[in-house]
């Protein structure tokens, strides 16, 4: 390899050998594998890290790791997890508390007295636990569910201060706000019949609704027939639940407001104010009726009484009967009848039965 340069830096100036050195005594000349003396001004080896100008390297990433963690040997300054009194790690026991907790926490269970739990395994149905204390698989094998089956839910339809109009059987338009209440009789079904069981609660109730007051007229929706309308709508409700296989009991439905509709409340009112006086009259002229009934009756006992002494002594009572008959129309005229003679008839004594006697003036003289 004489006459050759050496990339690695090897036969330059200044690296301590010529670039053509005589062989040795054996006739073998120097091998070209030589690694090139450090600081040497030929080309770097780029398999090395570069050499600062007073011989000492630069460090790297994995230098300073095993400054700060020890090299992995434990003869650093690092971090280091506290050991037993034995010389033990505690990671086994901090490992074994955290699984203790964590089995604590998803097998065992405790259910309120107005609550049920449904228990899935692997995401399958299997059974249903009451209140109390209860053990399952550990979670994720087994999960627990737990709702309030006792307690009663209050839905109001609309929620807020919505208009919910609503047509009813003589085609005429209400606006109805009403209260549903219901509880949960079967949690397996509630669970797992129905998507959404909630809203299908208040779907039902507006189908109800609307179906029941679609049958009554409008006077009967605002007056008097709200109780039978709330009792049709909870029996269709029930019905439909039941039919969906659903797990709701309806407790109830109430009909809070049933007004007309905002645009015509006016008018309706003008028709209520009239309907009430109408009321009224008929009312009093009823009353009217009552009076004069029981006051012919009364007649008509005193007239029974009258015959019934008539027909004990009929001359003495037909004289009585005929004076009071004559004092009773006579005593309402103005004429004076007189049955003895000597009497002027031109006597004025109907005005002077009329007229009272003039009394005297004051310090008058007699």
């Amino acid at each position: 390899m004489a006459g050759k340069k050496s990339p690695w830096g090897s036969g330059e100036a200044g690296s301590g050998e010529p670039a053509d050195a005589p062989a040795g005594e054996g006739g073998d000349a120097a091998p070209d594998s030589a690694p090139p003396p450090r600081g040497g001004n030929g080309p770097r080896n780029p398999w090395l890290p570069p050499a600062s100008g007073d011989g000492r390297r630069t460090q790297t990433l994995e230098d300073l790791f095993k400054r700060r963690g020890g090299g992995g040997g434990g003869g650093g300054n690092g971090f280091r997890l506290p050991t037993r009194p034995d010389g033990g790690s505690w990671v086994p026991v901090a490992v074994g508390i955290v699984v203790l907790l964590w089995l604590g926490a998803t097998m065992v269970h405790r259910v309120s007295p107005q609550e049920k739990g449904v228990v899935t395994t692997l995401g399958a149905y299997s059974h249903t636990i009451d209140s109390g204390v209860s053990f399952t698989l550990p979670w994720p094998i087994q999960m627990v569910e737990v709702e309030d089956v006792t307690s009663i839910r209050r839905d109001s339809i609309p929620e807020g201060d919505g208009e919910r109009l609503m047509l009813t059987g003589d085609q005429n338009l209400v606006d109805l706000t009403y209260l549903v209440r219901w509880n949960i009789k079967d949690l397996k079904l509630y669970t797992f019949q129905l998507a959404q069981p909630d809203e299908t609660v208040k779907e039902v109730a507006e189908a109800a609704m609307r179906q029941s007051i679609a049958e009554v007229t409008l006077n009967d929706a605002m007056g008097s027939g709200r109780a039978s309308i709330e009792a049709s709508v909870r029996e269709r409700m029930q019905r439909i639940l039941d039919a969906y296989r659903s797990g709701v009991k309806i407790q109830g439905v109430e009909i809070k407001k049933a007004d007309p509709p905002a645009k015509v409340v006016n008018a309706f009112k003008d028709v209520a104010a009239a309907q009430q006086d109408a009321r009224s009259e008929v009312n009093r002229a009823e009353t009217w009726a009552q009076q004069l009934t029981q006051r012919a009756q009364g007649e008509a006992t005193a007239f029974d009484k009258v015959y019934a002494q008539y027909k004990l002594a009929p001359e003495v009572t037909r004289r009585r009967m005929y004076y009071e008959t004559m004092e009773r129309v006579l005593s309402q005229t103005d004429k004076v009848i007189l049955e003895t003679t000597g009497v002027m008839p031109y006597l004025p004594l109907p005005g002077m039965k009329q007229t009272p006697p003039a009394e005297p003036a004051t310090g008058e003289r007699r």
